[in-house]
């Protein structure tokens, strides 16, 4: 995966940093595993404006992609890498031997024509998912579930990957990408490897019609606003608006929002760095 950048023919291209899109190989996605995306504008169902700098984009069909993993002992084919519109990371399009066809993730390095394998007897090879107990300690891992049989939850955007570093009796000590360690079951399932696109943290849009693209409408700042808008705006001239906060007045710098006595602390060894 790389980047291309373009010389600055029109403002716009300037600054146009995208992605090769060379290691996808199918640009129509399989017809039984996508139906279509209705876009909400960031409305609810009364109408009402519940998130803002949401509307417009491009129309998107939603592509059905298989965290659970759950096909243990069957082998699949990789058949394509595609585009998702609907995330950062790449798409990977499995054949199983019994004629089923899935989406995954796509891992960093995996190649089209890959035979890959889920379950407790699979290799732990780019790819292959399998219960963390039978992973080797070190290895880079994504796609992690935080319950048995519920599908991968953690680490699932582009570029990113953990690592398993111990193991604690029925629990094995994962570093997140967010630099927390914590405890997660030793019968909970990640895919070996880190996912792939890494370089997309490296793009930019170069024009904000390209956001427009993607659904984001303009983002205007709390302190440009009045003072019956956002605690943060009013003041004469271009008054900084105090403390950060949001729209409803929680800080929005170092406040901690995490619930005190939540249940899954006791799994946290190290807390994320600031």
């Amino acid at each position: 995966m790389a980047v291309r950048k373009f010389k600055p023919t029109t403002p716009g291209q300037r600054h146009k940093i995208i992605g090769t899109f060379e290691e996808i190989t199918a640009s129509v996605p399989e017809k039984s595993l996508v139906f279509g995306k209705k876009s909400s504008g960031g409305r609810n169902n009364t109408g009402k404006m519940t998130m803002r700098y949401i509307g417009g984009g491009h129309r998107k069909m939603i592509r059905i992609v298989d965290f659970k993993r759950n096909k243990d002992g069957v082998p699949a084919v990789v058949k394509t890498i595609e585009y998702d519109p609907n995330r950062s990371a790449r798409i990977a399009l499995l054949f199983y031997a019994d004629g089923e066809k899935r989406y995954i993730i796509a891992p960093n390095g995996l190649q089209v024509g890959t035979t890959l394998m889920s379950g407790e007897t699979a290799a732990p090879e780019i790819g292959n998912a399998l219960p963390l107990q039978n992973i080797p300690v070190g290895t880079v891992i994504h796609n992690i579930e935080l319950r048995p049989g519920q599908g991968a939850a953690l680490v699932r955007s582009a570029g990113n990957f953990a690592q398993l570093t111990s193991r604690e009796g029925r629990y094995c000590v994962i570093k997140l990408p967010s630099g927390e360690v914590r405890q997660i079951l030793s019968t909970c399932k990640a895919t070996i490897g880190s996912v792939g696109n890494s370089d997309h943290g490296l793009e930019s849009s170069g024009k904000a019609g390209r956001s427009r693209w993607l659904g984001r409408r303009p983002r205007n700042r709390g302190v440009v606003m009045n003072p019956v808008d956002h605690p943060m705006g009013g003041g004469e001239g271009r008054a900084s608006g105090g403390h950060p906060r949001s729209r409803k007045g929680l800080y929005a710098k170092g406040l901690k929002t995490r619930a005190p006595k939540k249940q899954s602390s006791k799994y946290i060894i190290e807390r994320r760095k600031k």
